[in-house]
């Protein structure tokens, strides 16, 4: 049963340049692990909230030594000296702490930090890769690797919104390794650099996730370039290489308008829009098509999607149970983004996949577009049977750091990567 001796918390940069924190949980027996946690651009309203420190003469306000503090002082003097056999139990007490709704009052970024680093501790005091000791704590043994869906193209808030969306993904479908999927997307990555190159005289600047960030006319050229590229690279679109989008819709959607390319378009219209996209564009995952509270629409999406294109919450969801609950009742998705820090423990995060899981769901794990060097986010997707991952493109050290440690795992484990949902791997 593992003890805590002592919590620990420093201030961080994450990839944006922007702080976060890094904690270090020490158990008894000298064992110790540090975690550092990441921060979201696209962020929902319904998300647990970071403590951020609002003193505008440093980091424009979004320093982090509050949360800092509230794991040095608070949670330190409150869990120091207590054994806790079971990381929910851990948790809990960390949510009693807290006391509030949204993690406000310590701040959801402080108790992630406390709740991954005493993870990454017991893995270690029992002998465990930490992929195992996630498998152990939800009860489930990996059978597969989770399938990457690598950013190509980036608009939207991670990219200055040069296009209203977010991400253009490919997922390469025939590999059946890691190594194959990363080597895959590097030919498609390598063939959209000479494409942009060529298209738009742009020199290969990445956005916050690595994808890259041409000024792209509309969505529709978006869309277009990145099969062009999959083509170029000499793969067949939607059938070795597939496409996923992250349309981020909330972030363009005002006075309940879509306001998309200069149009104006009413919820219907929007699904038209996306509908159109999936029959155009081998498209098999749209994330965020309507806005996190258009929720009476996301069911007309959905039904209008199906056995053609997973319809996945993020904004939607924010990985929240009471949110996936309803919308597994309204029939509004059947994809879920898992992002932890949109919780704020493992174990509410455990909660919120299984309600997924119950319902028939795809899970996706995902990184945020302000990460850090730490790759936690790959040993829980493997242990917790991720169908796919979305970490970000195959540049920038704080994505490779993820995709390397898949690469180990899969040397580790010999597990193959997962098939796309309704799939099967077949000779080309």
């Amino acid at each position: 049963m593992p003890e805590i001796r002592r919590l620990t918390a420093r201030e961080v940069l994450d990839s944006r340049g922007r702080p976060t924190l890094a904690a270090t949980c020490t158990l008894a027996d000298g064992t110790a692990a540090t975690v550092s946690v990441p921060s979201g651009a696209s962020v929902g309203r319904s998300e647990a909230r970071e403590l951020r420190d609002g003193d505008p003469s440093r980091y424009a306000g979004l320093g982090c030594r509050r949360a800092v503090a509230a794991v040095n002082d608070t949670l330190h003097r409150a869990l120091a000296g207590r054994r806790f056999e079971r990381q929910a139990d851990l948790d809990r007490a960390l949510i009693e702490l807290d006391g509030s709704p949204d993690k406000s009052r310590l701040g959801a970024n402080a108790l992630l930090a406390v709740s991954l680093s005493f993870a990454r501790a017991s893995a270690a005091h029992h002998g465990l890769p930490f992929h195992g000791y996630l498998s152990s704590m939800a009860d489930l043994t990996a059978s597969a690797l989770p399938r990457p869906t690598i950013n190509l193209f980036s608009g939207g808030k991670h990219a200055g919104g040069q296009v209203e969306i977010q991400d253009v993904l490919v997922v390469p479908l025939r590999a059946r390794t890691m190594d194959d999927c990363l080597a895959t997307a590097f030919r498609v990555y390598q063939a959209a650099v000479r494409h942009v190159a060529e298209r738009y005289r742009a020199r290969p600047l990445v956005a916050d996730e690595g994808g890259l960030a041409p000024p792209f006319p509309s969505v529709a050229a978006m869309l277009e370039d990145a099969v062009t590229a999959i083509e170029q690279a000499g793969f067949r679109a939607g059938e070795d290489v597939a496409l996923c989008i992250d349309v981020a819709s909330s972030h363009f959607f005002v006075d309940h308008r879509y306001q998309l390319g200069g149009e104006h378009l009413s919820s219907q219209e929007m699904i038209d829009r996306v509908v159109s996209w999936v029959r155009t564009y081998p498209i098999l995952s749209v994330e965020d098509a309507l806005a996190e509270e258009d929720w009476e629409n996301w069911t007309v999406l959905r039904r209008r999607l199906a056995g053609k294109a997973l319809v996945m919450g993020d904004d939607l969801l924010v990985t929240n149970p009471e949110r996936i609950r309803r919308a597994v009742a309204s029939g509004a998705a059947d994809a879920l983004l898992l992002k932890v820090n949109q919780i704020g423990t493992l174990t509410e995060a455990l909660e919120s996949y299984r309600c997924a899981r119950q319902a028939g769901w795809t899970v996706t794990f995902s990184a945020r577009s302000g990460e850090t060097e730490d790759d936690w986010l790959a040993d829980l997707a493997v242990g917790w049977a991720g169908d796919q991952v979305k970490i970000g493109s195959i540049t920038r050290s704080e994505r490779l750091a993820k995709y390397n440690r898949l690469l180990a795992i899969e040397e580790e484990t010999g597990l193959l990567v997962a098939p796309w949902p309704g799939a099967s791997f077949t000779d080309p």
